[in-house]
């Protein structure tokens, strides 16, 4: 399918299920896809991300992905309140970056078509992309300094891991890149190729732990993740923020995307992904299926085990490494930034 005609089936889910509500503010898009033209191919792997900004002080939990026409969505809910603050806007990275384009569906107060052209307007002017970059070092320091000795061991995991691959996120900043979710290694590898930094690359999979991870490996243990993937597929009940990640629908994105990137020699770059899913599959386990989760808890832990890490206190040791390691993330991240012909310096 191409992108084009999966914006317009989700202009149309918008139509049909939000635009008349009461608390309706707005919607735009968001994700991989908005740069992407009309013409070309949805990816394997790709969703169509809308953001439905909603008066509600406290918004809904996101709705997650779903089919709509075959195209699979993911919808989540943003509170008014949180775009009131331009300055906020600006620094925050993933907002920033959502508001970069023009990708609004549909905009009944008109500020999200002032907000979008006073994003762009700046967008590439040095102090602001400094101070995305800086939001993004701070993300990682404090969610390295929130690990968590008393959660359940995938929770702490996660917990590690997800502030771990932020490092990807401060340089894909700097370059005015995407700082995307699921394919953030590959991103950053191609960042720092363009600007002659390849050389750190392999410190940050080594800060994940798959500098070493083989292609063989990496299909090994994404076998066993496709099993428990279906397992928590097939019993999941409680409700979590990433439930719609784990279902039949979204196996393609967790499961079929990660093959391909292994198959096209970039299975270190699936790693990521293919951790944190794990990890997810567990959390819904725990909760809905004990004893399927302790069957399968032994897949998991050899994952983590070939990441180095077999105990929080590794955890814990990973994360000082990442700290220790920011200063210099942030040499070449201020390299980029001064070398990068894009950004405008007053």
């Amino acid at each position: 399918m191409r992108v084009g005609v999966a914006r317009r089936v989700a202009r149309d889910w918008v139509t049909e299920n939000v635009r008349n509500e009461d608390w309706f503010r707005g919607a735009y898009f968001s994700g991989s896809t908005v740069e992407m033209p009309d013409e070309a191919e949805l990816p394997t792997g790709s969703d169509v991300d809308i953001m439905v900004v909603t008066g509600a002080t406290d918004p809904p939990p996101k709705l997650g992905k779903f089919l709509f026409r075959d195209v699979l969505l993911e919808v989540t809910y943003l509170s008014w309140h949180e775009l009131t603050s331009k300055e906020a806007v600006f620094t925050n990275y993933h907002l920033a970056n959502a508001f970069r384009l023009n990708t609004i569906i549909f905009d009944p107060t008109g500020y999200l078509h002032e907000l979008q052209s006073e994003v762009s307007s700046c967008f590439t002017h040095y102090e602001w992309v400094r101070r995305r970059c800086e939001n993004a070092r701070q993300k990682a320091m404090r969610g390295i300094q929130s690990l968590d000795a008393a959660a359940p061991w995938h929770d702490q995991v996660n917990g590690w891991l997800f502030p771990t691959g932020i490092t990807t996120h401060v340089l894909l900043v700097a370059a005015l890149r995407n700082p995307t979710v699921r394919l953030r290694y590959l991103a950053v590898r191609e960042v720092l190729k363009k600007y002659d930094h390849s050389y750190l690359y392999p410190e940050l999979l080594q800060l994940l732990g798959c500098a070493d991870m083989t292609s063989q490996r990496a299909l090994e243990h994404l076998g066993e993740l496709a099993h428990t993937f279906d397992a928590a597929a097939q019993v999941a009940r409680t409700e979590f923020p990433f439930s719609s990640d784990i279902t039949p629908i979204a196996r393609p994105i967790a499961i079929d995307a990660a093959q391909e990137l292994i198959k096209e020699g970039n299975h270190r770059e699936a790693v990521f992904w293919m951790m944190a899913t794990f990890a997810r599959c567990h959390k819904i386990l725990a909760a809905d299926a004990r004893e399927l989760h302790v069957n399968r808890l032994p897949f998991f832990t050899a994952m983590v085990r070939d990441l180095g890490i077999t105990s929080f206190d590794d955890l814990v040791e990973r994360g000082e490494q990442v700290l220790c390691f920011l200063p210099r993330l942030w040499g070449v991240a201020e390299a980029i930034m001064e070398a990068n012909p894009d950004i405008v310096v007053y």
